[in-house]
Formats: structure tokens, C-alpha cells, sequence
């Protein structure tokens, strides 16, 4: 089906791979939906036939780059399927602002389109090195089951530990090792509009429960790279006016490979760091600390990650700095030694 990437453009790798990872992915998502271990109930029909639209639009995007005016309204469709067939929609926020409670009313479709077109979006504009984007909508799913058992919402938690292991089952093939030192499939644009309607899924069901409520605040926390990333240059490049759906090479990856990471490093960087904030968020709101406060310091950290990128040698400046930190205490990794020997056999010669 001639379903592969081949390397053009901005496109780092060096042979064609196949993106096939999100029709991957969506087919376990199937076979569990259809088997005896999910019940076949509105929730499981809504998720797999969103899931399944994302991904055949996205399919034909991977084959024939499809304009922006043609996945918006496939991810708006998906998301409408969520919210009337699946139940599944952002009714409240007032936590968010310390208030016990503060309904949405009519603006509650339009909010949860929004959200959900956002999210698929930001994950989307974060999939550009091996085995990143996979890398932190696994950590997201984690975090989001841990939170699930905690709050006592073990049907979702139960599911979001499902799809956990359907990501992880795709990272074997994604992510860079000693012995692979390429990625043998891509998600493809298939895939990461399917991971961003997962997020988004769970999210809303966890922090949308009156039962076992969860805190939506937290679950920002939980994907806090592709959404900083995202609001970040979306925002400079309107200040330009530019296409806020416009290509470039501005995204925090492209930011740490100028640097010197390589991918794996990326990867396990920023899932590191989403792990590390997420629980601490989490602890933060055992111990009381108000909901706005933490809203605020998240809006803070976009802000300090906007003044950090609008130069980008001192964005790349601040990942060198990392870069030797994390070498300090784990040592290069196989990729990035054999590309500071090329490096150095390049300027000897």
C-alpha cells in the first residue's frame, strides 16, 4: 500500500520505514474491543469507532498529505462521537479555579472539541523523533492508571493500563536500542491523532467523574511537554502570521538534536521529567496546596519556555547544559557516540 516514510525534507532518517504503527495499534485496540475481556458497552463502541475514523483519515494523510481543512473536521467528528455516543465530555471546571463547582452548560461541546482537537494536535507536532511521542503518551497512561487506582475509578485505570500496554507494544518497534539502531515502524499521522483521542479520552473520563473526581489541573501536568510545545509555537507562529498548522523545525526535539541528543536520550528525557512533575502535582494535591496555584505555575512554565525559545542558541545553549548533566550521570548512549565519532573524524578530516 505504499505506506511508508520516506526520508524528505525535514525528515531526519535515512531509509524508508514503514508508518503503519498507528493501524497497529488500533487493530489491538479492536481485537480487545470485540473480544469477551471488554464489555461491548456505549463507552468501548464510541472509543473504537473515534479511534477508528482518526486513524483511516490519518492513513490517507500518511499516503497523500491531506490539507489541515480536511483532519480538522475528522478530529471534530471523532471528538462529537466521544461526547454523544461515549457520554464523554468536559462538564466542569471549577476545580481548576479552587471553586467546588462551576458547570460549563452549552459551552461544554465546544469546550471538549476544542480540547480534544488540541490534544490530538499537540501530539502530533511532538511525534518527530524516534519513539518521543509514543515514549510520553505512555508515561501520560501511567500516570493516569496510577491516578485512576488512587481516586478509586478502576474501570478507567483498568483501561488506560490496556492501551499502556498497546503504546509499549508499539515502543518495541519504535524506540532506538544496541541492537536496533533504527526504528523499524513509524505511528505515522495515523497514529498520533489516535494517541492524542486516547489521552484525551481517559482525561475527561478520569477528571469528569462525580464519583471519583480527579483534579483536571493534574492531568494537564500529565502532558505537559506535547502542550507547552504546542500552545508555545502555535502562538508564535500566529505572532508572525504564519499558519499556525505550518511545518518547521522550531519544536523542543528539533531544539535538543541541535543540541546533541539523540533520540533515545529525548525520549527518556522528557518522559523522565513528565513523570517527575506529574508526581509531584499529584503529591501537591494531597498536601492541599490550592488547584489555582498549580494551574498558575503550569501557565508560568509556558511562559518561561516561550521568553527561552524566541532565541533559539540560548533554547540550544540550555539543552547543551542538560545534555552534559544527563551524560554525567548515565554516559552517552550507543547512537550519540558513534555520532560525536563521526563529528570528530569530520572535522579532522
Amino acid at each position: 500500500m505504499n505506506l511508508l516514510d520516506f526520508p524528505k525534507g525535514r525528515k531526519d532518517h535515512a531509509h524508508p520505514t514503514p508508518i503503519t504503527g498507528g493501524l497497529a495499534m488500533l487493530v489491538g485496540v479492536l481485537v480487545l474491543g470485540f473480544s469477551s475481556f471488554i464489555p461491548m458497552d456505549a463507552h468501548t463502541i464510541a472509543f473504537m469507532s473515534a479511534g477508528t475514523l482518526l486513524v483511516v483519515v490519518g492513513l490517507l494523510d500518511d499516503l497523500y498529505d491531506l490539507s489541515w481543512k480536511l483532519r480538522i473536521p475528522a478530529q471534530v467528528a471523532a471528538a462529537l462521537i466521544m461526547i454523544y455516543v461515549g457520554g464523554v465530555k468536559v462538564e466542569q471546571i471549577g476545580p481548576v479555579f479552587g471553586l467546588a463547582e462551576l458547570s460549563l452548560g452549552w459551552l461544554s461541546v465546544p469546550f471538549t472539541v476544542f480540547a480534544t482537537v488540541g490534544l490530538i494536535n499537540a501530539i502530533n507536532m511532538i511525534d518527530g523523533a524516534d519513539g518521543l511521542a509514543g515514549s510520553l503518551v505512555l508515561t501520560a497512561l501511567v500516570l493516569l492508571t496510577a491516578a485512576g487506582v488512587y481516586s478509586g475509578n478502576l474501570e478507567v485505570a483498568d483501561r488506560a493500563l490496556l492501551m499502556a500496554g498497546v503504546v509499549a507494544a508499539f515502543l518495541s518497534f519504535n524506540l532506538r536500542s544496541p541492537w536496533r539502531p533504527r526504528a523499524k515502524i513509524f505511528m505515522g499521522n495515523a497514529g498520533s491523532a489516535f494517541l492524542g483521542f486516547v489521552i484525551a479520552w481517559f482525561a475527561f473520563r478520569l477528571t469528569q467523574s462525580p464519583a471519583h473526581p480527579v483534579n483536571p489541573v493534574l492531568a494537564l501536568w500529565f502532558v505537559m511537554i506535547p502542550v507547552m510545545d504546542c500552545l508555545v509555537l502555535m502562538v508564535r507562529r500566529t505572532r508572525v502570521r504564519k499558519s499556525p498548522f505550518i511545518a518547521d523545525r522550531n519544536h523542543m526535539h528539533h531544539l535538543m538534536r541541535d543540541a546533541g541528543f539523540g533520540p533515545t536520550r529525548t525520549a527518556g528525557v522528557l518522559s523522565l521529567v513528565t513523570a517527575m512533575c506529574g508526581v509531584a502535582v499529584g503529591q501537591a494535591m494531597r498536601l492541599d496546596v490550592p488547584h489555582p496555584v498549580l494551574l498558575g505555575l503550569f501557565v508560568l512554565m509556558c511562559l518561561t519556555w516561550y521568553w527561552v525559545t524566541a532565541k533559539r542558541e540560548r533554547a540550544v545553549s540550555f539543552f547543551r547544559w542538560v545534555l552534559r548533566m544527563t551524560t554525567w550521570f548515565v554516559g552517552p548512549t550507543p547512537t550519540e557516540r558513534a555520532a560525536a565519532q563521526c563529528d570528530h573524524a569530520s572535522r579532522s578530516h
